[in-house]
């Protein structure tokens, strides 16, 4: 289904404070598709969201905007849910999942009154592209060489993973965190200042963060991955967990700490998490999509930088945005419904001894 064309009052986005325009590049070669897709997408419903430039990503040749848009209530004590994509720059079916349920949502504002009552309580905040510049060249790094989801400044409390887990030798490694000591990168504090502002000033929101690329099936990590310890929110996490199960008994997913699969220095989520105010409950999540199953049915996927971390053939492509939709909705119905379902006193100590047995650290890769 194709966007259609703005009307003359959707030419200015609102809230869009930058010289970068929405309309198409001059120059494909300046570009790249879910870059155009996008700005397709916030030209189409600026009518409804409100769209931002937040930071601004610096290569060789062109520079790109890191574009937000955000819907719903504007009451800033009303529930919140981020989605954010293309932290990775190789990693483009993350953000082409977000693109698809941004662009569903533009049209079913068209006729679904449900979402209209939805969106009068909640807040939906995009950030579909925080690596511009590593989706246009192509590498899984920002164009500096560094790693953003090792990025952050604390450190693991425990052995990592040689290099996966993060290094500050070079940035001709992968994996780098970047310099001891030197300021973030400006896409990680984009992301971390998008999350500070809008998410976790909330009493409570979700953030759901799209990557690929690690084992046969899908994942769902939270905090922590910088040590064994449990969350503080364990117990919500594990109500959120139940009602996934319970409405979508059929999931594939695998929902743990991400310590349960290694630890890694600089998580821009773990950062995230720790600085929220104490009082708020901020549930962050990865969804790392399992491109391992892709290359399985197409092992020559792997002389592909691309396939590594991508379906290849269209019809994969297809399923993969279908199947996990029913995931993105799940979470904006949590975030309305969340006084309903937030355990309180006694069914929150209950919750959080059951947590505790599930998710009980094991040994890590080293």
């Amino acid at each position: 289904m194709e966007i259609p064309p703005p009307t003359a009052a959707e030419q200015s986005p609102r809230s869009l404070h930058s010289p970068y325009s929405l309309t198409p590049a001059r120059d494909a070669a300046a570009s790249f598709a879910e870059l155009e897709e996008l700005k397709a997408i916030l030209l189409a419903g600026s009518a409804h969201f409100e769209v931002a430039v937040v930071a601004e990503a610096h290569t060789a040749g062109p520079s790109f905007p890191l574009y937000t848009a955000s819907i719903g209530s504007a009451d800033p004590r009303a529930p919140a849910v981020g989605f954010f994509g293309g932290i990775h720059g190789l990693e483009r079916i993350g953000t082409q999942l977000i693109l698809h349920y941004l662009r569903a949502l533009l049209f079913r504002l068209e006729w679904d009154e449900l979402l209209h009552r939805q969106l009068e309580k909640i807040r939906l905040v995009f950030m579909p592209i925080v690596n511009p510049g590593g989706m246009w060249a192509h590498k899984r790094a920002n164009p500096q060489g560094v790693d953003l989801m090792r990025n952050a400044p604390q450190r693991a409390e425990s052995q990592v993973p040689f290099l996966a887990g993060g290094q500050t030798i070079s940035p001709l490694l992968p994996w780098y965190c970047g310099r001891p000591g030197a300021p973030m990168e400006a896409e990680s504090a984009a992301l971390l200042r998008v999350v500070g502002e809008q998410l976790a000033s909330r009493p409570f929101s979700l953030a759901l963060d799209c990557h690929s690329g690690y084992g046969f099936d899908d994942s769902l990590w939270f905090p922590y991955a910088k040590t064994r310890r449990l969350m503080a929110h364990l117990p919500e996490m594990f109500a959120l967990r139940t009602m996934l199960e319970q409405s979508h008994p059929h999931h594939a997913y695998s929902f743990e700490p991400q310590s349960n699969q290694y630890l890694l220095h600089g998580d821009l989520w773990d950062h995230a998490y720790d600085h929220a105010p104490p009082r708020h409950v901020f549930l962050p999540m990865t969804l790392e999509l399992g491109s391992w199953l892709w290359i399985r049915k197409n092992p020559r996927q792997l002389f592909s930088r691309h396939g590594i971390f991508n379906p290849m053939k269209a019809h994969r492509t297809k399923r993969v945005l279908r199947r996990h939709a029913d995931l993105l909705d799940f979470l904006t119905r949590a975030a309305f419904a969340a006084p309903n379902w937030l355990p309180s006193d006694e069914r929150r100590a209950q919750l959080a001894r059951l947590a505790t047995v599930h998710w009980r650290p094991r040994r890590v890769l080293a």
